[in-house]
């Protein structure tokens, strides 16, 4: 009877559950990987430091950021299209190394494209990659030249767990007249409603060690002899960090509004 009765039940509230229709010998759906364009090859290089430069037009110092390249440089290790992997990228190594710092795999994979063992490789996604082929060795100089604007993302410098203070810019509470909270945190949040802490609530924890990336920075020198680059303003991250260097996206201009 328990079983008649659970049978009952349930075939009375099977309309409350969806339905899921399966078509015979549907294919199955392909989820298409959406991501944005760059405004055109990049490379990637290594930050040396800080320092002032004074413009020889008008004598006004300018701080940058001067940018290096390591032994290697920049080399196309893949060139992707459309037909062959659904988008159109290239692919760039850079930093070379020994070949027993890398996997036989790796090694099989540069030696196919005729390029050195390299240690970063990294994808720029294109809208034309026919200017590009395996193995081709690609100069700053070439790509950008001074006055140009240029996106620089790397890994920002790790700062540990921190507090409100620092990794908020909180304000602290009284020093003195028998106050009990200098530097905590205080409230997170009602008891009742909403009985939780809301996601996103700013609250310490650690700080720094991720990705950023920096707009629309002025190239200032292109010193060829010395190999370096000098950037108005500061990257993100310390000195010998990674960097990934692009042309500044101007939406409607180098990339297109969709």
């Amino acid at each position: 009877m328990a079983a008649m009765a659970a049978a009952s039940v349930g075939g009375a509230l099977g309309f409350l559950a969806p339905r899921r229709r399966i078509a015979v010998g549907a294919a199955p759906r392909r989820v298409a990987v959406r991501a944005s364009y760059e405004a055109g090859v990049g490379v990637m290089a290594t930050k040396v430091g800080m320092m002032t430069y004074f413009d020889p037009a008008n004598g006004k110092p300018v701080p940058v950021t001067v940018v290096g390249f390591r032994d290697g440089g920049n080399v196309v290790t893949q060139v992707k299209t459309a037909a062959t992997d659904g988008y159109d990228a290239v692919q760039v190594g850079y930093h070379g190394v020994r070949e027993d710092k890398l996997t036989r795999p790796e090694l099989g994979h540069l030696g196919k494209a005729g390029a050195p063992p390299l240690r970063h490789l990294q994808e720029f996604r294109l809208q034309a990659v026919d200017a590009f082929g395996p193995g081709q060795a690609l100069e700053f100089a070439e790509l950008f030249k001074e006055g140009d604007l240029v996106d620089v993302s790397a890994k920002t410098i790790g700062k540990g767990f921190q507090g409100g203070i620092k990794r908020h810019n909180f304000k602290r509470g009284l020093m003195t007249h028998g106050s009990k909270s200098h530097r905590a945190l205080g409230s997170i949040g009602a008891g009742t409603t909403p009985g939780r802490v809301y996601k996103g609530k700013k609250m310490p924890g650690r700080m720094g060690g991720t990705k950023t990336k920096i707009r629309k920075l002025k190239i200032v020198r292109i010193d060829n002899d010395l190999k370096v680059v000098m950037i108005k303003g500061a990257i993100p991250g310390k000195q010998g960090n990674l960097l990934r260097i692009t042309p500044a996206k101007i939406v409607g201009k180098n990339i297109p509004k969709s």
